[in-house]
C-alpha cells in the first residue's frame, strides 16, 4: 500500500526524530544508572516511561493517533503469551504501554543500539540469536517459561520480522508451542500501525492506528497445533478486515 509523501510529512518526521533521540539518550542515561538496582517491575515501570513520551511525541508531531478495542481481555495479573502481527517499528513503542510488565521476543541486534537498546537489555528480554533456528526455539520455550513462572508476560511477533501492509508473511508456531508447553493462555492482538508508519519508513502518515484485543484461547489439554490455529487464524482474519492483509 503506497502513500504520498508530502515535504510537510519529512518535517514532522524529522522533528519527531530529534525529539525521540534526544530525550532517549537522556532518558536511557538515567536509566542507565539506577534500573539495575531497582527489582524487575519497578524496573520496567522505570525504563517503559519513555514509551508514553514516544507515543505522544508521535501524535503531537506526525498526527498518528490510536485507538484501543477489547484492553479489558487482557488479564491484570498472571503469566500469558501475546502474540501480533508485525508491520511497524510502532507496535514495539506501544505494546509497552499496554502489556505491562512484559517480556518481548526479539532479535539480538536490537540490544547492541547505543542507549536504546542498552536499557532494553534491562527488561528481560528474550534475544534471540535468528542464525541458530533450533537453538533459538529452545531458548525461547526455556526462558519463556521461566519468565511466565515469575508472572511476566511474554510477547511474540510469529511472523518473525516487519512484513508489509498488503502481505501475511509466515505465522510460526513458537508462541502457540510456549503457551501450551507452560499451560498459560494465549491472547492475540492485531493492528493496522503499518498504514500509518509503515517498516523502516522515514515519514510517518496521520491517521488512527487501531489496536484490537482479541478473544483469550485456552490452552489447557489442547494441542499446540489447535491453539496455533486459533490464534493466527484470528490474526489472519482480522487483518483481512483492517485490509493490511
Amino acid at each position: 500500500m503506497s502513500q504520498q509523501a508530502s515535504p510537510l510529512l519529512y518535517v514532522r518526521a524529522t522533528l519527531y526524530y530529534i525529539g525521540f533521540y534526544l530525550v532517549t539518550i537522556v532518558y536511557s542515561s538515567m536509566c542507565l544508572l539506577i534500573a539495575p538496582f531497582l527489582p524487575f517491575r519497578a524496573r520496567f515501570k522505570l525504563i517503559t516511561g519513555i514509551n508514553f513520551f514516544y507515543i505522544f511525541w508521535l501524535r503531537l508531531c506526525c498526527g498518528v493517533k490510536v485507538k484501543v478495542e477489547g484492553a479489558e481481555k487482557l488479564p491484570k495479573d498472571g503469566g500469558y503469551v501475546v502474540v501480533s502481527n508485525h508491520s511497524s517499528e510502532w507496535e514495539t513503542l506501544y505494546f509497552q504501554t499496554l502489556v505491562r510488565p512484559q517480556s518481548c521476543v526479539l532479535k539480538q541486534e536490537l540490544l547492541k543500539i547505543p542507549f536504546f537498546g542498552w536499557a532494553l537489555g534491562l527488561l528481560k528480554p528474550i534475544a534471540l540469536d535468528r542464525s541458530k533456528r533450533r537453538g533459538a526455539l529452545k531458548q525461547l520455550l526455556q526462558q519463556g517459561k521461566e519468565r511466565l513462572a515469575e508472572k511476566i508476560p511474554v510477547l511474540i511477533f510469529p511472523q518473525g520480522t516487519r512484513v508489509p501492509v498488503g502481505k501475511t508473511g509466515k505465522f510460526n508456531k513458537g508462541g502457540a508451542m510456549l503457551a501450551a508447553s507452560a499451560g498459560v493462555p494465549i491472547i492475540p492482538i492485531v493492528h493496522d500501525a503499518g498504514i500509518y508508519w509503515p517498516g523502516k519508513s522515514y515519514v510517518k502518515y496521520p491517521g488512527t492506528v487501531t489496536v484490537k484485543v482479541g478473544p483469550v484461547v485456552d490452552t489447557h489439554e489442547r494441542s499446540v497445533d489447535d491453539v496455533h490455529e486459533d490464534s493466527a487464524g484470528w490474526l489472519l482474519e482480522e487483518m483481512k478486515k483492517m485490509n493490511v492483509a
